[in-house]
C-alpha cells in the first residue's frame, strides 16, 4: 500500500497562504479560474490595454483566469488566442492550444490562425517548472521572456503592447534593456495582487520601434 507522502513544513505554509489569501477567495466569488485576473485587471486599470476588437494573444494561459479577463474586456468584439503547456478548458472567445510555446509546432498554429494579421497585444505569463536552483530557474525564465519578446516584435501592430512576467534578481536588467531596445516606452508593473514577498513584477512594452519603422517605409516600398 503506497504511503501517503508527508506535508512538509514549507507545504504547509503555502498552503495556508493559499486557502487564507483575499485574492484566491475573491477569485472563486468572482468566478475567475485563478487569482492572477486581478493583475491584469489592476494593470489594465491602469494602462487601458484591452478594447473591444482587439486581437489578443495570451502565451502561459493555464488556467485561464487572463483570457477571463480579456474576453470580458473586448466586449465579444475581438478575439483571443491562448496557448500553454497544460490545457485550458474551453470558453467563447478564446481558441486555445495545449502544447510548448518553444516549439516550431506551437508557433506554426499561431501563425496559422493569425493568417498574416497583426497582434494588438501580447499576454506572456509564463514560468518555467521551479527545479529551486535559482541561477538555474532565472536563466529558464529569461530564456521564455526573450521568445516571448521576439513573438511579440515580429507580431505587433505598431500602436501595440506586450505584457510581460519577470522576476527581479539576475537578468533583470539586460531584459529590460532589450526590451527598452524594442518598444518606443517601457515601464514596470507591480499589482498589488501580486504577493509582497514574491520578486514577480510586469514589463509593459508599447508601440514596438520595429512595426513603427515597417509602417512608414512601406508605403514608400509600394511606390
Amino acid at each position: 500500500m503506497a504511503q501517503k507522502p508527508k506535508r512538509t513544513k514549507s507545504g504547509s505554509a503555502w498552503m495556508h497562504e493559499h486557502v487564507t489569501d483575499p485574492y484566491v477567495k475573491k477569485a472563486q466569488q468572482d468566478g475567475y479560474r485563478s487569482r492572477a485576473a486581478y493583475k491584469l485587471l489592476e494593470i489594465d486599470a491602469r494602462d487601458h490595454l484591452l478594447r473591444p476588437g482587439m486581437t489578443v494573444v495570451d502565451l502561459g494561459a493555464a488556467p485561464g483566469s487572463w483570457c477571463q479577463v480579456a474576453v470580458q474586456k473586448l466586449k465579444r468584439q475581438g478575439r483571443v488566442l491562448a496557448i500553454d503547456l497544460l490545457p485550458v478548458a474551453p470558453m467563447p472567445g478564446v481558441d486555445s492550444l495545449e502544447g510548448d510555446f518553444t516549439e516550431p509546432a506551437a508557433l506554426a498554429w499561431l501563425e496559422e490562425k493569425l493568417q498574416s494579421g497583426r497582434v494588438d497585444l501580447v499576454l506572456s505569463d509564463m514560468a518555467p517548472n521551479i527545479s529551486g536552483v535559482i541561477l538555474s530557474d532565472q536563466a529558464r525564465q529569461y530564456e521564455l521572456c526573450e521568445l516571448a519578446l521576439d513573438f511579440a516584435v515580429n507580431w505587433l501592430k505598431p500602436d501595440g503592447a506586450f505584457l510581460v512576467k519577470v522576476f527581479q534578481g539576475v537578468g533583470f536588467e539586460e531584459f529590460r534593456a532589450q526590451m527598452r531596445q524594442a518598444f518606443e516606452q517601457v515601464l514596470i508593473r507591480k499589482p498589488d495582487s501580486s504577493r509582497d514577498r514574491s520578486t514577480e513584477v510586469y514589463l509593459l512594452g508599447k508601440r514596438p520601434l520595429a512595426a513603427q519603422q515597417a509602417a512608414v517605409t512601406s508605403p514608400q516600398e509600394q511606390v
